[in-house]
């Protein structure tokens, strides 16, 4: 995913090795990986003990399809520790790859699911404006930003998209949070309404948006959305992709924000990235449906080569053992309160518009005029401008739009955290001497 014209002209940053939370290039020029890889490194870089129980598993079983009637016993193993530890009433687990792939399999349930009861009607699909649920074509349509639909013929029919739930940018003047999530729910409401709620099938949506720029939502914002959708029987899926496995605070998102979805998509710190895999967890109630019709219907005609690899299970298996052995969570939880205090100290930074985050993600968003509330011209690209200037400190981040964005892995210590925090200053201020000399910045 790269602009090609911009990487021909000046090619990537290629990466050789990694270790703890730090990257090396092929200059050996070191990087503190402040993103996690996309979101998911996060137990870092060659863990040994997860590299021998690849490599063992390797050995013991090194391929196994869940194809008919075929299984693994370390897969079944795995989607029992997985319902043990996620939220909700789950009665069966489905292995895939990627979040990709997991969006798009929720997606084929919940109209497969709606088709075997009897309500054919019942296909829509609500997604929300900067929401991020992958790149195949039923996820892709269910993301809310153009980038991914552009060339694509995409969205596909169906798919919708109400209003992200970003309080800085889309309150009105004078509103309270609680008087903005209030709004939110009302216009989901409505379009629900508009549209026929016989005909909307599914919600989806991430705890905090993180490819829409990390954006946390109010506290209160999905216990005022959740009631509109159980009114009209309408699924809610949680996409915890970014959100799982202890990254706000919490070992899930939907406890961040106390809410019960209906299914839950997991992939990303599933593995720590040591192996791809996803899930979808799948509630009693659709799975109980599907085996009522399954006569009728017969096979389920959905499933990958790869889904349930033993390797990846293995993996999986390994890394929740690490977790809740090494107590990952409850450090992360504890490290996210310093994390979020450095994050918070940036407010008054005179690039610094917005800080938000929870747990270890956050981002500071980067404006013109922090009275007036003022974006940069998208042409100027200050985001992008910012994000060289980490790279060549050090740090390695995101830029989404102007909001510089920092995931770093949960294995961090308070050190790292605060060299995270000098470099990611340093390049701030390099990037406003830029500015006032560009004469970017409100007079």
């Amino acid at each position: 995913m790269a602009n090609f014209s911009e990487l021909n002209e000046a090619g990537p940053l290629m990466v050789v090795r990694g270790e703890g939370i730090y990257l090396y290039d092929e200059h050996d020029n070191q990087y503190i990986d402040g993103l996690a890889g996309l979101w998911c490194t996060s137990l870092g870089y060659a863990n040994e003990e997860i590299a021998e129980t690849a490599y063992e598993q390797m050995k013991k079983l090194s391929y196994q399809h869940l194809f008919k009637d075929k299984s693994s016993v370390i897969s079944m193993e795995l989607a029992e520790k997985l319902k043990e530890m996620v939220p909700g009433n789950f009665s069966k687990v489905f292995f895939g790859l990627s979040g990709s792939d997991a969006n798009d399999t929720q997606i084929k349930l919940v109209r497969y699911y709606n088709n075997v009861i009897g309500r054919p009607e019942k296909k829509k699909i609500i997604g929300r404006k900067k929401g991020y649920h992958g790149i195949a074509s039923y996820a892709a349509s269910a993301t809310g930003n153009e980038m991914y639909h552009k060339g694509f013929d995409l969205p596909i029919e169906g798919f919708y998209h109400v209003d992200c739930p970003h309080y800085y940018w889309n309150a009105e003047e004078g509103e309270s949070e609680e008087g903005y999530c209030d709004r939110l729910a009302t216009n989901l409401e409505n379009f629900i309404i508009k549209q026929d709620p016989k005909t909307v099938a599914a919600f989806i949506a991430e705890p905090i948006m993180g490819a829409g720029g990390v954006i946390v939502p109010p506290d209160m914002y999905f216990k005022k959305i959740h009631p509109v959708l159980k009114k009209y029987d309408i699924l809610f899926i949680a996409d915890e992709v970014v959100t799982g496995f202890g990254r706000t605070g919490n070992p899930f998102g939907c406890e961040t924000f106390d809410f019960t979805p209906d299914t839950v998509t997991l992939a990303k710190s599933l593995t720590s990235a040591y192996q791809p895999l996803s899930a979808v967890m799948i509630p009693d109630f659709i799975y109980q449906a599907i085996l009522s019709a399954s006569k009728e219907m017969g096979i389920f005609g959905h499933g990958f080569t790869y889904s349930g690899h033993p390797v990846a299970a293995a993996v999986g298996l390994k890394v929740l053992e690490i977790y809740e052995r090494d107590k990952i969570f409850e450090k992360a939880s504890k490290l996210g309160v310093n994390f979020q205090e450095k994050l918070k100290s940036l407010a008054s930074h005179p690039l610094v518009g917005e800080v938000r985050g929870k747990g270890l993600i956050g981002a500071c968003e980067l404006v013109r005029d922090k009275k007036q509330k003022t974006p940069f011209p998208a042409d100027k690209a200050v985001g992008a401008y910012c994000l060289e200037r980490m790279k060549k400190n050090g740090l390695l981040a995101r830029a989404i739009g102007d909001a510089m964005c920092l995931c770093p892995p949960l294995i961090s210590s308070e050190d790292e955290i605060g060299e995270i925090f000098v470099r990611y200053t340093k390049s701030l201020d390099e990037t406003l001497d830029w500015a006032q000399r560009q004469g970017l910045l409100a007079a």
